[in-house]
């Protein structure tokens, strides 16, 4: 029996990898084209390219790994179906709730994998994800170079007089306007400091002029920080428990719990589709699986919306006694 056991699950193991290798591929490739949408606002290197990669990968491997899975699985039997190989087994005693218990185990790991997958790691990665892409929109908005024409920083119109080799800018002059009064400084040098996602303008040696209806100023100065004009919208993260707090992210969060039990709640479906007599059945794999995962989905979805956190029991003990019986009738009568 554990050669069998064996023999069953690495068959699985490599279709596993020959059907989730080409779907990870293909969503990879969606969500780099994802992130090349980026580079109309902000400027990525490489590295960083890869880094918001990485931040997405915990959703990548989410959304790829249950219908892996659940193809592998079902076309393993289904091969096996083809090869005669089931009816050799069912005709030696074999009952075809010892192939659900084989892959009863792979399937329960994965979904604990899938579980700890969304409630823990996608959390941080989204969260990570957001924010980087939100230090890089505000950074993006200091990438200010001398030319003819001025700039807009926060309330103010700058103008550059020439860049330094530094990273450091020379002969700056702002002006600021309200209905009160009408600011003009001008400043040797001006530098752009990010601390902790709140960005700046260091400006050194310089002048300062204010003008009202009331009073003229002037000032000269060796330092002035310009503060708090472009903040980068960084969202807090505490912990997983927090962020799925959230009412606007509870729908989600059943449509992944659902999503993340499939490969457990679909090993009735597998053996249903995936066990065929060759002779005398036509079987309908491909057709089988597509309807199956949209089935599941669909219900999923439809449901979530009134049911809410009722969806998940709803909709697990449906589709276990449905399957349940269509397995008794289909498999179990016949072999």
């Amino acid at each position: 029996m554990y050669e069998l056991k064996k023999y069953l699950r690495d068959s699985l193991s490599v279709l596993f990898l020959s059907i989730f290798i080409p779907l990870f591929s293909i969503a990879s490739l969606v969500f780099l084209i994802k992130l090349a949408t980026y580079t109309a606002v902000i400027q990525l290197s490489i590295l960083e390219m890869a880094k918001l990669f990485m931040f997405m990968l915990p959703e990548i491997l989410f959304y790829t790994f249950p219908a892996s899975f659940f193809i592998a699985a079902t076309l393993t039997l289904f091969r096996l179906s083809n090869d005669n190989e089931i009816v050799v087994l069912f005709a030696l005693g074999i009952h075809p709730k010892f192939i659900l218990r084989t892959f009863l185990k792979p399937a329960f790991f994965l979904s604990i994998i899938l579980l700890f997958d969304f409630l823990v790691l996608f959390p941080h990665a989204k969260v990570l994800s957001k924010n980087f892409i939100s230090y890089k929109k505000s950074e993006a908005k200091f990438n200010i170079t001398a030319s003819e024409f001025g700039h807009k920083f926060g309330n103010w119109l700058l103008y550059i007089g020439s860049n330094n080799d530094d990273g450091t800018f020379s002969d700056v002059i702002l002006f600021n306007k309200n209905n009160e009064e009408e600011i003009l400084i001008n400043a040797k040098k001006a530098q752009i400091i990010n601390n902790s996602g709140i960005l700046r303008l260091k400006l050194t040696k310089g002048e300062g002029y204010s003008y009202s209806k009331d009073k003229f100023t002037q000032i000269e100065f060796e330092t002035m920080y310009i503060n708090d004009t472009m903040k980068t919208n960084l969202k807090k993260y505490k912990n997983a428990f927090e962020y799925w707090s959230d009412k606007s992210k509870h729908k989600k969060l059943i449509l992944n719990t659902l999503l993340a039990l499939f490969p457990l709640l679909s090993l009735f479906m597998v053996a249903t589709i995936g066990i065929v007599h060759v002779r005398h059945q036509k079987a309908k794999v491909y057709l089988h699986m597509f309807l199956s995962i949209l089935i599941y989905h669909a219900a999923a979805f439809g449901l979530a919306g009134t049911l809410h956190f009722y969806t998940i029991p709803v909709v697990l003990t449906l589709w276990l006694i449905v399957t349940y019986t269509m397995y008794r009738k289909i498999i179990v009568a016949k072999f």
